[in-house]
């Protein structure tokens, strides 16, 4: 009886030293600052901006896509050529800065992707056939990679692993706008002065951005940064980061899980109006509201890193994502509840988003701080390589349901859990979750 009661009395100690222990490893994950700094509101505002330059130039032409094959005699596979070059151009131009902004600094390669941004929106403002406007894409897209690439690297260079995916999350509240705002101002664009005011805004937006980028960023890039970058070529920076298996574990599943999104964008136009007789005209509206989903994921995300660390919010946002998915599939295919199941369920799945690409992010930055840049631009090129391919599948299986982009998106959530459970997550943190 004695040994009993002085079990029970341990108790309330044992509780306190898990407490600690729980307390110790995510002041550890905080390390090396241990109270978050003070919010850069200026900054946030500003690297959500430049970050947001793809997405405005995907977004905000959408409504136009038909005007422009008219005006131009373009055929519908020409219109869409338009679209894959853009994303053909954001995956191919971040292998280059990543690297540079390492090797020069994170602020001269931002002012040089801007500028390409301004110029190639002037092409495509006066382009006079399909095939001008397609080139003049793909040269748009080379420049507003940068701004997400070398942003992504900047929080990197300023934040610890949480603060960087708090920030991230953040930026997604200043860069999600995009889906909601691009294609509203878009379609209004194209009613006052056609499609080709849709690029001058582009211009001026990038005009604004090239001014507050010269005038308010500050170099950021640490001297270890400048002294490695010196020493190695950027063709060896990529080798060094494909042999961590964590950076590859992030970049899949990171990229895996954002293919999801390349799918619905090109799914969403003919499930919606076509298969769901959505009227074009409140086509936005839905759109942006699964935009407005991850925004509010991402700062739910921001809420949750207080008391986890990123890679418990993955351990279990992967699973979830899975869960989701398999609800979709499920529903997809047997028809059940038609638009009454599928687009709540793609709001839920769309929402997931929020809690996977910040911290994937992070975590990939943090494995080799060093080689911020270069890993920001594998990340990027993975995320944009994935998507393209994942919607063009869609695309390929198209049957005027929404089963072949269920499929599509259970298939890369699948390889999303299993690159973060095999390759991404330590130990370690799979147990605190």
């Amino acid at each position: 009886m004695r040994a009993l009661a002085g079990r029970f009395a341990d108790m309330p100690a044992a509780r306190e030293q898990r407490r600690l222990a729980r307390r110790s490893r995510y002041e550890g994950a905080m390390s090396p600052d241990t109270a978050p700094p003070r919010m850069p509101w200026g900054l946030v505002i500003l690297l959500g901006a430049l970050t947001g330059m793809g997405p405005v130039a995907i977004d905000m032409y959408l409504p136009s896509l038909p005007a422009i094959g008219t005006d131009l005699g373009a055929s519908a596979s020409q219109t869409q050529a338009t679209v894959s070059a853009f994303l053909a151009g954001m995956a191919v131009g971040q292998v280059f800065y990543g690297p540079a902004s390492d090797r020069l600094g994170r602020k001269p390669p931002i002012l040089i992707g801007v500028a390409i941004f301004v110029a190639a929106s002037i092409a495509c403002a006066l382009a006079a056939t399909p095939e001008m406007l397609i080139a003049a894409r793909f040269a748009q897209a080379l420049g507003a990679c940068a701004g997400g690439v070398i942003s992504r690297a900047v929080v990197r260079d300023r934040f610890n692993h949480t603060e960087t995916a708090r920030m991230l999350s953040l930026m997604m509240l200043i860069m999600g706008l995009a889906p909601i705002l691009a294609p509203l101002l878009g379609g209004a664009l194209l009613s006052l002065g056609g499609w080709r005011l849709n690029f001058w805004f582009m211009v001026a937006f990038g005009g604004a951005l090239a001014l507050a980028a010269g005038l308010r960023m500050r170099e950021s890039r640490s001297a270890e940064t400048t002294a490695h970058a010196r020493t190695e070529t950027p063709l060896g920076a990529y080798l060094a980061l494909m042999r961590e298996p964590r950076v590859i574990g992030y970049a899949l599943a990171g990229a895996l899980n954002g293919a999801t999104i390349f799918t619905y964008v090109a799914s969403s136009p003919d499930l919606l109006i076509n298969t769901y007789g959505i009227p074009a005209r409140s086509f936005g509206w839905v759109f942006g509201l699964n935009a407005a989903g991850m925004i509010g994921a991402n700062q739910l995300n921001r809420y949750l890193l207080r008391r986890r660390t990123p890679d418990q919010v993955l351990a279990r946002a992967g699973v979830i994502a899975v869960g989701l998915a398999i609800l979709l599939a499920v529903a997809a295919t047997t028809g059940f509840g038609e638009r009454w199941s599928v687009l709540p369920l793609l709001f839920l799945l769309m929402s997931s988003y929020g809690f996977i690409s910040g911290n994937t992010m992070a975590g990939a930055l943090s494995v080799d701080p060093r080689r911020a840049g270069a890993t920001s631009a594998l990340m990027g090129c993975a995320s944009f390589g994935t998507g393209a391919l994942a919607s063009w599948l869609a695309g390929a299986l198209h049957d005027g349901t929404a089963r072949p982009m269920a499929a599509v998106m259970l298939m890369t959530l699948l390889g999303s859990a299993l690159a973060l459970r095999l390759l991404a997550l330590p130990k370690v943190s799979r147990a605190a979750s």
